[in-house]
């Protein structure tokens, strides 16, 4: 990718990174506004984990979210670990890219899109899926479970 192309990328990521707070105060707003039963209705539950028993790759991700929310950082990082590693990769990018915009480019502080910040997303995601089920499996720990319980009592 040359460099025309990658800051057009960067560009385009920056503003899509801008708007996803508007929509996350939107998706906060409609929780608030409708009642329960209607909001519940948008919940899908995992098909794997209710056929197999087994979790999939994103099994705890909503909950991640929800809790990383509340400022639980370690109970965020035990239910899915790449959402943590995904919201420090947006803070630092928009930081990173406010301050080199803001400066009008004198600080070259931006931080370059590179495939292997995705590869790390993977590689997180397949280490969590692996720990799950292999406790799940082989020592009966549900560690999803778990967490919800020690949430419930929190």
């Amino acid at each position: 990718m040359d460099l025309k192309e990658r800051r057009k990328l960067e560009h385009n990521l920056y503003i899509i990174g801008l708007c996803l707070p508007c929509m996350g105060v939107v998706i906060y707003m409609a929780g608030r506004i409708l009642p329960a039963e209607i909001w519940g209705k948008f919940y899908i539950p995992c098909i794997l984990h209710r056929v197999t028993g087994l979790y999939c790759p994103g099994c705890g991700g909503t909950r991640a979210v929800e809790t990383l929310l509340e400022g639980k950082f370690f109970i965020s990082f035990l239910y899915h670990p790449v959402v943590l590693y995904a919201a420090a990769v947006y803070i630092w990018f928009m930081i990173s890219h406010t301050i080199e915009k803001l400066s009008g480019c004198r600080y070259k502080v931006g931080m370059h899109y590179r495939h292997l910040y995705i590869y790390l997303a993977f590689a997180v995601i397949i280490i969590n899926t692996a720990v799950k089920d292999i406790a799940l499996t082989a020592f009966g720990i549900d560690i999803l479970k778990i967490l919800d319980y020690t949430q419930a009592l929190i």
